[in-house]
């Protein structure tokens, strides 16, 4: 098991289970806190070939050089990170994405994690990847009618794919939230208990260049939803839009870039893909540019 020293105690974790031990008994100095996130997401693309309105991903081509991903990979590792999540864009158009994953599971102790829109898990592409992903993300807003408008591809292909996908490793579904998939949400709930995934992730939408935040009087449907669901799949939901929620804090202290730090297709760092503030990370040192962050967010 891999383990990591923080304000909350020493935290293991297994990637070929997913099992998490914290002893909170255990106290250390900051001085000795494992210096890196828990988890990193790298965004390996900006390429995807759906166009949904809400996205919050650039629109800029913008795609990060294999070898400097291998670096920063061995380094993360090293510095203590437990998992790292690739994205995009659509992670899948990225040329050396396969090999990515092989490298991560066979030369790291890193959990190897990917969002995907699922159109392109082609059994072929379900065969490389077989043995090194512990977990597979699927996004899909809404159900029937509501997908196809907004995703514009067809919802039975998707079910599909999450179906095949399932010989890979425990899915889960992510579903960005908003005024189009409010309503879909029990059907979603459903899918997702159909397909025995292993959580439903709500994202409230998050403003854009060209979109607002979720607006007040869904996100007051949302906390209703949530507060009314008895499904049989883990809910979990994105910490920019957990506000009004109910959650789970299990490492309550471990928070901000200790937490999670984003890495952009253009080899930035920032604490979300979301924010603002990102720095350039240097080819050979992750951690420099991970300190410097760390030292200039308030």
């Amino acid at each position: 098991m891999k383990l990591r020293r923080g304000p909350d105690g020493l935290h293991l974790f297994d990637r070929a289970t997913g099992l998490n031990v914290l002893l909170n008994e255990v106290s250390f100095l900051p001085e000795n806190w494992t210096v890196s996130p828990r988890q990193v997401s790298i965004a390996l693309t900006n390429t995807c070939d759906l166009k949904c309105p809400y996205c919050y991903a650039p629109k800029t081509p913008a795609m990060l050089d294999t070898t400097l991903v291998r670096r920063w990979l061995l380094e993360i590792d090293a510095l203590g990170s437990f998992g790292i999540g690739f994205g995009g864009g659509e992670p899948t158009l990225h040329p050396a994405f396969p090999d990515l994953c092989h490298f991560v599971a066979r030369e790291t102790r890193l959990a190897v994690t990917f969002t995907t829109h699922a159109h392109h898990l082609t059994p072929i592409l379900l065969r490389r990847l077989a043995g090194h992903v512990h977990f597979t993300r699927l996004s899909m807003d809404g159900t029937h009618h509501t997908y196809e408008t907004l995703r514009g591809r067809s919802y039975r292909t998707f079910l599909d794919r999450a179906q095949a996908a399932r010989s890979l490793s425990p899915i889960g579904l992510n579903v960005v939230v908003n005024s189009e998939t409010i309503n879909d949400l029990d059907a979603v709930a459903d899918a997702a208990a159909e397909l025995d995934a292993s959580e439903l992730l709500l994202l409230p939408e998050q403003p854009t260049p060209h979109r607002t935040a979720l607006r007040p009087d869904v996100h007051l449907r949302l906390q209703a939803w949530v507060h009314a669901y008895r499904g049989s799949v883990p809910l979990a939901v994105s910490e920019a839009g957990a506000t009004g929620l109910p959650v789970c804090r299990p490492l309550a202290k471990e928070t901000g870039l200790l937490a999670y730090a984003h890495i952009n297709a253009n080899g930035e760092l920032s604490p979300s893909s979301y924010h603002h503030t990102r720095l350039p990370i240097h080819p050979s040192n992750f951690r420099n540019t991970f300190e410097h962050l760390n030292a200039i967010l308030p």
